[in-house]
């Protein structure tokens, strides 16, 4: 294993120390939590979170800001942040009207995350909250019931943040996110393994000339095997199953996200998108929105991942077009 940190156990600390030192203008952390909060003055606006185990970055410490995240709770390596943390960074972000709560569809997130509200509503805190499950590869995995939450989660996390930004109330913004996280589908493909420090070897191996296709964030098995073909064929695949599944046809408009998984350079990620762009003109669809880079990785993961999300409210779209004031987005 040959990564560039201090002892393995200190990763997340010292990853988190890091993040703020250089954007100290923007985020804090709450003394001996890990959670990043930002720095933005209070408004008496709804509070947003979100967060789950670290190796993701920047999510989601990274969209915490003016605009976005209220809050980021990061728990260790791939695993769900513990309660008592989720509950610290909801006190943190209460700014009176009440605290949503965006949460990937992973069975240790969802059920630490619902306990934390359950805690906070104790407190007099009012808390609501969405599940992402956005991944189209496979139901049902290593720690999924259902399908698995992934990158569109950022797309969540731009327009809810939007809306909060904008004064709605705690009632509205969950009305938007149970209507939005159905228009966002994402699939993707590993070329290779990620390497959790503490563990200090691939998660899985794949051949020289291997690719799986359907991998999750966690190293979760995907759905098929492959010799690795041209990315043209790559985009045909993830491209295909993405418009089946929302029965696209011609003149629909989609926001589109190609996220990098850690170690796959922007020279391929672009190439991708080159393909992809073709292949979605050639179906008569209209890309109105379009983000590229890494912005849910799996640790040095290498591959991507392909997320469409169904702009089926031109409002979606003023909210993913707004400025806002993160380190990451």
């Amino acid at each position: 294993m040959k990564k560039i940190i201090n002892q393995p156990k200190d990763v997340v600390n010292e990853m988190l120390d890091g993040i703020v030192y250089m954007h100290d203008h923007l985020v804090e952390r709450l003394d001996g939590l890990e959670v990043i909060v930002r720095k933005a003055d209070k408004k008496g606006k709804v509070g947003l979170i979100s967060g789950g185990g670290s190796g993701h970055e920047p999510s989601h410490a990274g969209f915490v800001g003016q605009g976005m995240l209220s809050a980021a709770v990061c728990g260790a390596v791939f695993t769900s942040p513990t309660p008592d943390q989720i509950l610290e960074a909801i006190k943190a972000s209460d700014e009176g009207a009440g605290v949503f709560m965006v949460i990937k569809n992973y069975s240790g997130d969802v059920m630490n995350f619902e306990m934390a509200q359950e805690l906070a509503e104790m407190e007099g805190i009012d808390v609501a909250s969405v599940v992402v499950d956005d991944d189209i590869a496979v139901e049902n995995s290593l720690y999924t019931q259902g399908q698995r939450g992934v990158a569109g989660t950022i797309l969540v996390h731009k327009i809810l943040g939007y809306a909060a930004e904008a004064g709605q109330s705690l009632d509205e913004i969950k009305s938007l996110a149970d209507n939005l996280v159905p228009h966002i589908k994402t699939i993707g493909l590993a070329l290779s393994g990620a390497t959790v420090p503490e563990v200090g070897k691939p998660g899985f191996v794949l051949a020289e000339d291997e690719f799986e296709y359907g991998v999750g964030i966690h190293g979760e098995p995907g759905y098929r095997k492959e010799k690795l073909q041209p990315s043209l064929e790559l985009a045909k695949e993830l491209t295909t199953k993405l418009l089946d599944a929302f029965d696209s046809k011609a003149g629909d408009k989609f926001a589109l996200l190609i996220n990098g998984l850690g170690s796959t350079p922007l020279m391929e990620e672009y190439i991708f998108a080159n393909d992809v762009a073709n292949l979605l003109k050639e179906k008569g669809v209209e890309v109105v929105f379009k983000k590229i880079g890494d912005y849910m990785t799996s640790l040095d993961m290498a591959g991507l991942s392909l997320t469409l999300m169904k702009v089926a409210d031109d409002a979606w779209l003023d909210a993913l077009e707004a400025p806002v004031v993160t380190p990451a987005w």
